[in-house]
């Protein structure tokens, strides 16, 4: 399955396993542990696996996530949104403005790399020295281009009950991020359908 940095920042609201909802960037330790394990998909100039988050650092991303959840809540309308926060999302424009404001922190232009004999590839080259800066840049773009491109037509809430997360459709009648949400979901409506007819 594909991952991308956007949904992976925005995952690290998650179901708890106990009816109540786990924050991944909850604590400077855990916002370090998560930055390392997206070492595959941020770039190598920000070493991610070196990276040690401090507070400061730990709350800009704690807010741009809730940008980005919000702005997630708004492509999947007219569907509800994710239930872990819609009760208290940041309004719309508040969260395109601040992610715009984050991702324009680091200016970077594309280059081409084409070694003789191999293939070419696009990386974006900084003057940005402080990784901190760099990081939250690179979360406010990669949240552009998830929003911008084709996926953000597939991007869905989950339904399952309990489950707190967004995910991208990849066939035509996925319903839930999961199969365990999947199998949830129709034990619940087993429940249901029972439980109502033993009550008529």
């Amino acid at each position: 399955m594909e991952r991308w940095l956007a949904l992976e920042l925005a995952s690290t609201i998650r179901h708890d396993g106990d009816g109540g909802v786990a924050d991944d960037l909850a604590t400077i330790e855990d916002a370090t542990r998560w930055i390392h394990e997206q070492d595959g998909l941020l770039p190598a100039h920000i070493q991610p696996g070196k990276l040690t988050a401090d507070e400061d650092l730990r709350q800009d991303i704690v807010e741009l996530r809730g940008a980005v959840r919000a702005l997630f809540a708004r492509a999947v309308s007219p569907a509800p949104p994710s239930p872990a926060d819609a009760r208290h999302l940041m309004p719309a424009e508040k969260a395109l403005a601040h992610l715009n404001t984050m991702a324009a922190r680091e200016p970077v232009a594309p280059q081409l790399e084409w070694p003789h004999e191999g293939t070419p590839a696009a990386r974006l080259l900084t003057a940005q020295d402080d990784p901190h800066i760099s990081l939250t840049a690179t979360l406010a773009r990669a949240t552009i281009d998830f929003l911008g491109g084709p996926q953000r037509e597939q991007l869905r809430a989950c339904t399952a009950p309990r489950c707190v997360r967004y995910f991208v459709k990849s066939h035509g009648r996925q319903e839930w991020c999961k199969a365990s949400c999947g199998n949830r979901a129709r034990a619940a409506r087993h429940y249901r359908r029972h439980h109502t007819a033993a009550e008529g």
